[in-house]
């Protein structure tokens, strides 16, 4: 495959990074004025420890980018934007200290100590944990400060800008507030000089070339200050649209709850003189129960706990799959990533160039889809330890050896690695739900007979001569579904409602194993 094929079947791919990736070429059909790099852009507010909704805006926004790299030579840059001089609000539920914290409600973030006593701050606390991860990731990318753009004078230009155009601004802003908010809405939210907290009072423009405002302290004493510097920070949406034109930003992706937020900013940048960022809003990951993820109540899974029970790969899969439809982020959905990841990227060496550019592989691994197989499922490999109980990696390669040829962590890294997600997935979620009840009715003859026609199979049998054997009782005693056969068989043998092809499992944890966990599913018959 040649730049030119890629290239080719990149412009008519509906492949959603590539759709976004077009939308940049048309942005700038001559490139960008001056040859300056095409700016994508992506904040976090670190009110609150970083989730992995903060990581899938990176990891797409990525995505988009290196869709644009394969339709265009042009450069481009990636700044990941922390507002870290926002006011803290509330206090989030799920860091220590919170005491300390609420003595703090209103200043910067970057001005309040970190509870967890590690950072200067608390926002520095937060945007190293993001910043870990993002450089543990690979990517490419450009922290940018809001403290640091405001009071090195960075902003005080587009600062000035804001200043002069601040009844246009109003103009925007009121008609989409309660009349309570509209009555004490300002633009510019000055830092107090007493308290050093930002304030939400209104303000007087005194002179924009200078900078200069003036506005009503929390004591009652009137003020006279400078906007720049660090001296005051811009309300939300305001601060969106700054940053755009301060930037020049050409691309920045949002949430669906988000939607209202891109449409005044984009008035504002207009205000200002720019044009808005090209970007698309996806949906919002939600909790177990159907709710929104949120920081401060920290029910999302964090990043770490992602890459606990699986690989960074089943993530950026989970990422990528469906932007525009809402999806529930829990421990549950780990096992189903980690399996559909491996069956798409088991698919990509054999497909044609189009398939190919749509598969999420391709954009997971921009390009480059690594070669290395899978040779067992990730469910398979739950169930196994799962019977196992305490086990090892040692233990189970050992296993394996029943049904992986030259089985060897050499050989296979990427299965090692899934091994001790697995360990750590079923010691924490799959062992305390796991009980085995007794077989009933026709499943007693059932399980009877398989463990027969097991003991007269030789140990090195196949899988599918297995699967044959177990498919053929399923249909011959007496059950009124076949699936009727194999869900006695997860729930006496494994304990599970659900499980693997039997024919496998069997194979993968041996016959005399797999005929001593029939012996006692047979001894419970009949006990209390």
């Amino acid at each position: 495959m040649t730049d030119t094929d890629l290239r080719a079947a990149a412009l008519e791919s509906k492949a959603w990074p590539y759709e976004e990736a077009r939308k940049l070429l048309a942005r700038y059909p001559n490139g960008k004025p001056g040859d300056a790099p095409i700016l994508f852009e992506t904040g976090y507010g670190p009110s609150g420890l970083p989730h992995i909704g903060t990581f899938n805006e990176v990891l797409r926004t990525t995505m988009v980018r290196n869709a644009f790299h394969a339709l265009s030579d042009r450069p481009t840059r990636l700044i990941a934007f922390s507002d870290d001089m926002d006011g803290l609000r509330k206090v989030p539920d799920n860091v220590p200290n919170g005491d300390m914290l609420r003595e703090h409600l209103g200043k910067p973030l970057t001005r309040i100590p970190d509870p967890f006593g590690t950072h200067d701050s608390f926002a520095a606390h937060n945007n190293a944990r993001l910043r870990s991860f993002l450089d543990q990731y690979g990517f490419d990318y450009e922290f940018a400060s809001s403290t640091d753009y405001y009071t090195s004078g960075r902003f005080d230009d587009a600062l000035r800008l804001v200043l002069k155009h601040f009844d246009a601004i109003q103009a925007v802003m009121l008609p989409t507030l309660r009349a309570e908010r509209a009555a004490t809405y300002s633009p510019v939210l000055p830092i107090s000089p007493t308290t050093g907290v930002v304030l939400q009072v209104p303000v007087e423009v005194i002179d924009a070339d200078a900078g200069t405002i003036a506005f009503t302290d929390e004591d009652g004493a009137r003020v006279e200050q400078s906007a720049l510097g660090g001296l005051s920070k811009l309300q939300w949406k305001v601060d969106w649209a700054m940053r755009w034109v301060a930037l020049g930003v050409d691309y920045e992706m949002a949430g669906k709850d988000l939607i209202d937020s891109v449409t005044q900013s984009g008035k504002i940048a207009r205000v200002l003189g720019a044009r808005p960022p090209e970007g698309f809003n996806y949906e919002m990951f939600l909790d177990e129960q159907g709710q929104k993820i949120s920081k401060s109540k920290g029910n999302g899974l964090s990043i770490e706990q992602w890459l606990t029970y699986g690989p960074e790969e089943s993530l950026a899969f989970f990422a990528y799959r469906e932007p525009k439809k809402a999806k529930q982020l829990h421990m549950g959905v780990i096992p189903r990533a980690v399996d559909e990841y491996w069956q798409f990227r088991g698919n990509y060496a054999g497909q044609e160039l189009k398939q190919r550019l749509g598969n999420p592989v391709h954009h997971i691994h921009d390009g480059t889809v690594p070669d290395e197989a899978l040779p067992v499922t990730f469910g398979l490999l739950l169930n196994l330890v799962g019977v196992m109980g305490e086990a090892t990696k040692e233990q189970v390669w050992g296993y394996l050896a029943n049904y992986v040829p030259d089985a060897d962590p050499a050989k296979y890294p990427a299965l090692d690695r899934l091994i001790g997600h697995a360990l750590a997935y079923a010691r924490d979620f799959v062992a305390p739900t796991l009980q085995r009840r007794a077989p009933e009715g026709v499943e007693v003859a059932a399980l009877e007979r398989l463990d027969r026609e097991l003991a007269a199979l030789p140990e090195d049998a196949s899988a599918e001569d297995i699967q044959n054997i177990v498919y053929e009782i399923g249909k011959t005693e007496g059950f009124a579904e076949l699936r009727d056969w194999f869900r006695a068989l997860y729930e006496t043998l494994l304990g599970s409602s659900q499980g693997p092809r039997m024919g496998s499992f069997i194979k993968l944890y041996g016959i005399a194993n797999s005929r001593a966990l029939i012996a006692d599913a047979l001894g419970r018959v009949g006990s209390a």
